[in-house]
């Protein structure tokens, strides 16, 4: 089930052969006062090199768990020790444990000079037109409107039973066979915590495009690109002073950071990048 967790920290072990990676230096959490908005959706775990990494953290109760000091002692960790909690731990310590991931993945792009392609648009640059059947991995409200003006014909896929429901255009529902239907997948980055991402993409083997999109897609796509998915959107933080100040006081942080759109045919792969990263060692 986390055969793909367990290749993302085999690439970062690669890392580590290449000389000493940075230690956490501190968790970041949004305040109680954000609850109920986009800024209080993520943490980030910081580095000692200034690399940032985000993690979604409504799940279940794992934010609770982190106010109430279950992100505690993380300081001077090894980060790659922390990382492992994504594939070997759950809850909390794999929130974080993703969040880690993610960092030393800034860590690495920044020693290979890489920076990740700009997003042309929210849709996962899906180039969406009249006769495609989307399917949504979770509902992102703004982007129906996007989507069905394309006329594109839209299936979203929920786990909340009070979403389910026919409306003008599309339609919610529990079922993730109905993505079969689909020729085209945009999907929540949530995936990749809530152990769904392996069945999700079973039921999109005739899509001709996948896109994981999100603030927590940010991690090396190598293994998503050999399962079918086509693009990874994440979020590069371009102002990491004004990003930290603003998630810690529950404001937004959209202007500190870029979406990105990493497309499989463009990405130079985890391998390239780890060669110039050793080359800038040595």
């Amino acid at each position: 089930m986390r055969a793909i967790a367990h290749e993302l920290i085999a690439l970062l072990e690669r890392l580590a052969a290449l000389g000493p990676l940075p230690r956490v230096k501190r968790l970041l959490l949004p305040p109680p006062g954000a609850d109920g908005t986009h800024a209080g959706e993520f943490c980030a775990v910081e580095l000692d090199d200034g690399s940032l990494g985000l993690s979604f953290v409504l799940l279940g109760d794992t934010l609770a768990q982190l106010r109430g000091g279950a992100g505690e002692r993380l300081a001077a960790m090894p980060a790659l020790e922390l990382a492992r909690c994504y594939a070997e731990s759950e809850g909390v310590q794999r929130t974080l444990g993703f969040a880690a991931v993610n960092a030393l993945t800034r860590h690495l792009f920044d020693r290979a000079g890489y920076a990740p392609p700009a997003a042309q648009g929210s849709t996962g640059d899906l180039a969406l037109q009249p006769g495609d059947h989307v399917g949504m991995v979770g509902l992102f409200p703004p982007l129906v409107k996007q989507v069905l003006a394309t006329g594109a014909r839209l299936t979203v896929v929920e786990l909340r039973e009070d979403l389910v429901g026919a409306h003008e255009g599309w339609h919610v529902t529990l079922d993730p066979a109905e993505l079969r239907g689909c020729n085209k997948v945009l999907s929540t980055s949530t995936v990749l915590l809530n152990d769904t991402l392996d069945a999700l993409l079973g039921h999109c083997r005739g899509a001709e495009r996948i896109a994981l999109i999100g603030p927590g897609a940010s991690c090396l796509p190598d293994p998503l690109f050999e399962r079918g998915v086509t693009l990874l959107g994440g979020s590069w933080i371009a102002d990491a002073e004004g990003f930290k100040n603003a998630l810690l006081a529950g404001t937004s942080w959209s202007g500190c950071a870029r979406k990105t759109a990493i497309a499989r045919d463009a990405w130079p792969g985890a391998a390239a990048l780890l060669a110039r990263a050793a080359s800038v060692q040595r």
